[in-house]
């Protein structure tokens, strides 16, 4: 049977969020803005999908925005907000370690005249609050800060920046809280945010869609015009299965975070333990302040693509870091910033854990693992003999020929 350890990818849909979902693919399919007895049921399901995810995050039902996904919900808090504020100012602040969601929409508005300031981060992926509180001026309008990394798991410390914000009036903070969502509590209040975003899919609900949290009096610009869907903040006709799937899941992963969370914990613990005694095998990310199932590495000698396609075959499901930039050349964002040279970021691995996650399956992968790294770096040092082996000839050919050379040359001087 395949072990699964990809979760930060995506997780699979749990029966009861199908189960919850499935009226509204069938007799109650009705648009959700009609007015009739099938739209007014419809209606009845987005209702209780806004109060059930509002009520996990500590909100409002009125201060939750269903998108298609965390991309989206990420592009319409950043450009909304930033276009909502542009007659007060354009400097924009998030750090070198954001999803490409945010990171792409930044430099995206960065090209309308917004100023584009992208923090450092340490060694283990953290930007330092004092950083952003130095980081902000009169102009500034927007902070955007994610609350764990998806390629190495670091939480970064959102209440401590959110006081440092919250200093500074009429600036908005964002937290993008995709990866997070499953294992972290989320209490937006606590938390000290204006705006947060988050994806089903990640917390074995649906995916195609996601959510906005809005917090009330936050003025935003709608990136979508066309219908007066999501109180005219998000434009288009209601995905009313999805959000009653993602309602469902995110509420049974709220309820069950308090046992999930040190489970996976105590079994990414005995996975770093076991690949971190392979030697050349380096854990990346914060050691202690990271998410409870997402275990990352840098593996020298060998490319973590490789080694990925390489425990596919051996049944083991794990990816090199993030899925949306999977197939790309370039070696992960995350780790560069985090000081990682090219050719040890290429060695990156993340194995990632989530609920239905087994202790069996730890061992079995961890053992899977290691054997797959020896029989990699095997093949890449025979590799290096053959083509060391292979310019050999040529070489040799070359000596010959200047020794010739060396040796007619000579005879003419004489």
């Amino acid at each position: 049977m395949p072990i699964y350890l990809d979760h930060a990818a995506t997780t699979p849909l749990r029966r009861e969020a199908l189960d919850a979902m499935l009226p509204y693919l069938d007799g109650d399919f009705g648009n959700a803005s009609s007015l009739h007895s099938f739209g007014r049921r419809a209606r009845a399901g987005m209702d209780e999908a806004h109060e059930k995810v509002a009520k996990a995050i500590g909100a409002t039902a009125r201060e939750i925005v269903f998108t298609s996904g965390g991309t989206e919900a990420n592009n319409l808090a950043v450009k909304g907000a930033a276009w909502a504020a542009k007659a007060r100012g354009h400097r924009i602040i998030t750090t070198s370690v954001e999803h490409h969601s945010v990171g792409h929409t930044v430099r995206y508005l960065e090209k309308f005249g917004f100023e584009i300031v992208e923090l450092p981060v340490d060694r283990y992926g953290r930007v330092d609050p004092d950083d952003v509180a130095n980081a902000i001026t009169p102009k500034t309008i927007l902070v955007s800060v994610m609350l764990a990394n998806n390629e190495v798991g670091t939480i970064q410390p959102i209440a401590e920046i959110a006081a440092r914000v919250a200093a500074h009036k009429g600036i908005l903070f964002h937290v993008d809280a995709v990866q997070a969502a499953p294992y972290l509590e989320i209490d937006v209040t606590a938390l000290g945010v204006d705006l947060l975003t988050m994806a089903a899919h990640k917390f074995e609900g649906p995916k195609g869609v996601g959510a906005l949290y809005l917090r009330h009096g936050t003025n935003i610009l709608a990136q979508q015009q066309g219908g007066a869907q999501e109180r005219y903040r998000r434009a288009g006709t209601e995905n009313v299965a999805g959000a009653v799937g993602m309602a469902a899941a995110l509420e049974l992963s709220a309820a069950e975070r308090s046992e999930t969370s040190p489970r996976l914990i105590a079994l990414r613990d005995g996975l770093v333990a076991a690949l971190v005694s392979v030697p050349g095998v380096e854990l990346t990310g914060h050691p202690t302040d990271r998410l409870p199932g997402l275990a990352s590495f840098v593996v020298t000698g060998v490319e973590g693509s490789s080694v990925t396609m390489a425990l596919d075959l051996a049944g083991v499901a794990a990816s090199t870091g993030s899925a949306c930039v999977s197939g790309s050349t370039e070696v992960s964002h995350v780790l560069s910033a985090m000081g990682y040279p090219e050719d040890e970021a290429r060695g990156a691995l993340r194995l990632s854990l989530g609920r239905t996650t087994t202790a069996a399956e730890v061992t079995e992968a961890a053992d899977a693992t290691a054997r797959t790294i020896a029989t990699q770096r095997a093949a890449t040092d025979r590799l290096r003999v053959e083509k060391i082996t292979s310019l050999r000839p040529a070489e040799s050919a070359a000596a010959e020929f200047e020794a010739e050379t060396h040796d007619v040359a000579g005879s003419s001087q004489r």
